[in-house]
């Protein structure tokens, strides 16, 4: 079973039924230079990273300035793997990528958060790196797989269509940079 009997509900199995949950996750490469300037830059507050997938690609331009306004807010230093029309709202701290080494960034020491769609190598590799995610599940299996990470203590879970509504999206985020992590590197 592609899950790690970390991450599942106590069930039974059969003896032949073997969890290989994580098997993609590794030790964090170096970053390439650009992005270790970056995360350099942050200092003691640290980094964000966003991503929601390979499936999500652009958000409504309303959601997204709502989200960049959110970050810009927020003295940590931000890199958000998006591919749609720049936000009008983008602050000085985020670094928009069309692509980012996801794991390598989760090993990074200064990552203090994960803003994810709940995919199961996201969720594998922020268990695996020990990085608390602010989670919001666009479709498939990632609400179940965040509410497996929240029952344990390390996701604040909410909804794509609930980031722009009374602070949400900054409350989940100050809330969990706040909180010690329950999760520890593996």
């Amino acid at each position: 079973m592609r899950v790690d009997f970390v991450f599942e509900f106590p069930r039974p199995t059969m003896p032949n039924v073997v969890y290989m949950g994580g098997f993609q996750c590794k030790p964090a490469e170096p970053l390439p230079q650009h992005l270790e300037e970056f995360v350099q830059s942050s200092g003691e507050h640290g980094v964000i990273i966003m991503s929601l997938g390979t499936f999500v690609n652009e958000l409504p331009a309303d959601m997204a300035d709502t989200i960049a306004a959110t970050f810009d807010k927020l003295p940590q230093k931000v890199i958000w793997r998006y591919k749609g029309e720049r936000p009008a709202t983008l602050g000085n701290n985020t670094l928009i990528v069309d692509w980012m080494p996801q794991n390598d960034l989760l090993g990074h020491p200064k990552v203090k958060l994960f803003v994810a769609d709940g995919g199961t190598n996201g969720v594998q590799e922020a268990i695996y790196h020990g990085v608390p995610v602010v989670g919001l599940p666009v479709f498939f299996d990632q609400y179940d797989n965040l509410l497996r990470l929240k029952e344990r203590g390390s996701t604040k879970l909410l909804t794509i269509n609930t980031v722009d509504k009374d602070n949400n999206f900054l409350e989940a985020i100050q809330e969990v940079l706040t909180e010690e992590p329950p999760l520890t590197t593996g």
